[in-house]
């Protein structure tokens, strides 16, 4: 299920601006968030410079957002396999704000350490 129009639009507007405001300036030559929008699902994704090779960027999934049909979003976790898990500290909720504020508190160090 793809996202609705509105929906999707509202999503690159909110992640786009906490891509902005998450990376202090003076280190986005080094780091940057990203997020990339896939079906029913958001990325948001930690890309950093390669230490072996200066230039290239590696991208990090941190955490994803699921869209529900509903109309609630759900936050997951990946694990060391790359796979995907529900957040449980946070209960799926209509404003993505909710969740945005959950990975931020990252309660348990999954998202930002």
């Amino acid at each position: 299920m793809a996202l609705p129009v509105l929906t999707k639009r509202l999503v690159e507007i909110k992640l786009g601006a906490y891509c902005e405001k998450r990376i202090p300036h003076h280190v986005r030559d080094q780091v940057r968030l990203s997020f990339a929008i896939r079906g029913n699902s958001v990325t948001l994704n930690e890309e950093r410079i390669a230490f072996s090779q200066p230039g290239t960027w590696v991208t990090v999934p941190i955490a994803q957002f699921r869209y529900e049909d509903n109309g609630s979003w759900g936050l997951f976790c990946s694990d060391r396999n790359s796979k995907w898990h529900r957040y449980h500290q946070a209960k799926p909720s209509r404003d993505l704000d909710t969740l945005l504020a959950a990975l931020d508190a990252d309660q348990t160090g999954i998202f930002w350490g």
